[in-house]
């Protein structure tokens, strides 16, 4: 429902903008408290957890064996071609080659296994853990009073649904396998090395701080690009998506050029953006690298001063190569597992907050009302969006049953707040409401919105069957009670027309069908619920004036012997009620007939004859 009260547009964001957003703001608020709770949310899959980090360790530790037992196979074969040239004496055993080769396959066969179970494992704790946290979330949201979706775009909602539980995803499965790896790789290969030679061991590490500081300062430094570059992204989308969307207005304006202008700007920022943050991530390895290269020189000069000092093989040499190439990939892994962490946790921290958002009060199953009358009573009733705007003053109106009242005013009047406050979509600061002498609020908000029927100016159909879009109001409708629905809402032959009937799907947006059209049948889904209390936003604005005669032939039939709550905008469609009041600034001015109000030559009689005057 519009809220033409408030002061702030609450247009959706578009959603490209809100994930542009979330993605600047990168770095959860409170780090540790964020943590500490996402910690908790896991709770259930520890025994999982626990299955991956045992299958990590040992897939990894495998693989981190597996180049000292290569060096170990090279050793074997310098003895075996010694032996064999007689430089050394002893009997030529290939048998021992053999099986240093199994051992090397088994234990790469055995790290093969570990990390799919890992990796397996891994991807259905991930997976629980977002359907967990998407349905929090679905579930809270029917819980959240209108005021929070009043004052948050929903773009941003659908973000937090959407691209913040798939960052999560994406960044769980990853930083824990690499988180696992990395640890079990830096601190396995570091004893490893130690136990075959402190001295490589040294040589080795010596390169370490460059390659930290290395890695440190170009992920540092292009991470600005990339925020750029998302930044950017978002703007082409937006640009895109507004063009496409309005592209009737487009060309109706002649806006083609101008368009294609403001395009090509932002497509020249996103690819300067982009060419920088490629370019520096681009330079990360080429550095490491080179860095690394260093590294394997120092190893190949000390490692031959120690070969020919036989203090070591050239079979450990050869595992040194390859433990250096392994021991500093663990240091930019964790640069980037950080980076990941704080950005899962930036998503979770914002998931959160809609999980901590104030519910609706909770209530007890009631049985529905029964034989409703329609009395409607306003009584002191005040309210407001924001403490420091009040809307409604002291608001009083009873309406009797049968009664059709028609509510007029200029924007912001306060029109579709009475609304709002009837269907409890808000609760009064002040006063009550009444129906047939009962305060809305010992009603559960279920049972009383069984008693209204609604059709609201914005019109909204689901994507299903037009069958299905009219049933919404009454699931277990059988085909005789639609089709009268149908036919009192003047929609049937329209349907029939169509080539499968009832039975056409209504596709997204409901763009195959007309504005009109999509009207109609908002009406006859609220014919069909036959409610005790009717309220009509303008129900009849987007049709032609001969359907809209037959349509309103059709609601005053409907609406005979039910309470009628008819906001208007057109006043030459509300001249038959039973009372119309005029109301500004959340206030009624005036009350009355319309003949009566004509007389007396006041706010009404002024809104009418602009209206009327501009007919002519």
């Amino acid at each position: 429902m519009r809220n033409n009260e408030k002061k702030t547009d609450n247009k959706a964001v578009n959603k490209y903008d809100s994930y542009v957003m979330t993605q600047e703001k990168n770095k959860p608020k409170n780090f540790s408290k964020t943590l500490y709770r996402f910690i908790n949310h896991m709770k259930p899959q520890w025994g999982w957890l626990v299955c991956v980090i045992i299958c990590g360790v040992v897939g990894t530790a495998m693989s981190t064996v597996g180049p000292l037992l290569l060096g170990n196979v090279i050793d074997a074969i310098q003895k075996q071609v010694e032996i064999k040239l007689g430089l050394v004496a002893g009997t030529v055993n290939m048998g021992s080659i053999a099986t240093v080769l199994l051992t090397v396959l088994g234990v790469y066969a055995v790290s093969s296994i570990m990390t799919y179970f890992q990796w397996d494992i891994m991807a259905k704790v991930t997976q629980d853990v977002i359907k967990s946290l998407r349905k929090k979330v679905n579930d809270k949201l029917s819980r959240i009073p209108l005021r929070f979706f009043d004052s948050h775009p929903r773009g941003e909602i659908m973000s937090c649904m959407i691209n913040d539980a798939d960052n999560i995803s994406l960044n769980l499965q990853n930083n824990i396998l690499m988180t696992i790896s990395s640890v079990v790789t830096f601190f396995g290969i570091l004893v490893i090395m130690f136990i075959v030679s402190w001295k490589m061991t040294l040589t080795t590490l010596s390169v370490l701080p460059l390659s930290a500081v290395a890695a440190l300062i170009l992920v540092k430094k292009s991470r600005g690009h990339f925020r750029a570059q998302w930044k950017k992204t978002g703007e082409v989308n937006r640009h895109m998506e507004e063009m496409y969307t309005g592209h009737d207005i487009v060309k109706s304006f002649s806006y083609e050029n101008k368009a294609i202008e403001e395009f090509d700007e932002i497509n020249e920022s996103l690819y300067e953006s982009s060419r920088k943050a490629q370019f520096i991530t681009g330079t990360v390895m080429p550095c490491l690298s080179f860095v690394n290269n260093l590294g394997y020189v120092l190893i190949c000069v000390v490692g031959s001063i120690l070969v020919m000092k036989n203090q070591i093989s050239i079979g450990i040499i050869i595992s040194f190569v390859t433990y250096s190439k392994l021991f500093t990939q663990p240091l930019v892994d964790m640069a980037n597992i950080m980076n990941g962490v704080q950005s899962s946790l930036a998503s979770a921290e914002r998931i959160f907050e809609v999980l901590d958002e104030k519910e609706e009060s909770s209530e007890k199953e009631q049985e529905p009302e029964k034989n409703v009358k329609g009395i409607v009573e306003f009584k002191n009733v005040d309210f407001s969006y924001s403490k420091d705007n009040p809307l409604i003053k002291d608001f009083n109106l009873t309406v009797k049953p049968g009664q059709v009242v028609a509510i007029v005013g200029h924007t912001g009047a306060g029109k579709t707040t009475i609304v709002n406050l009837l269907m409890r979509f808000y609760e009064v600061d002040n006063g009550k409401i009444k129906i047939d002498g009962k305060d809305i609020r010992r009603i559960t908000r279920k049972n009383l919105r069984k008693i209204y029927g609604m059709v609201l100016q914005d019109t909204w159909l689901f994507n299903g069957t037009i069958r299905e879009n009219i049933a919404y109001s009454k699931t277990k409708a059988t085909d005789e009670e639609i089709y009268e629905a149908a036919k009192s809402a003047c929609v049937h032959d329209f349907i029939m027309s169509l080539p499968q009937g009832y039975d056409t799907v209504v596709d997204e947006d409901a763009s195959n069908i007309s504005q009109g059209q999509k009207q109609l049948i908002t009406i006859a889904r609220t014919i069909l619920s036959d409610p005790s209390v009717l309220i009509l936003d303008e129900a009849t604005s987007s049709v032609d004036t001969k359907t809209e005669r037959k349509v309103q032939s059709a609601m005053n039939a409907l609406m005979n012997g039910k309470t009628s709550f008819v906001i208007a905008h057109r006043l030459s469609t509300i001249r038959e009620a039973d009372i119309i009041i005029v109301m500004d600034n959340g206030a009624i001015i005036e009350s009355g007939n319309h003949d009566e109000l004509m007389e007396k030559n006041g706010a009404y009689y002024n809104l009418y004859m602009t209206q009327y005057s501009s007919l002519q």
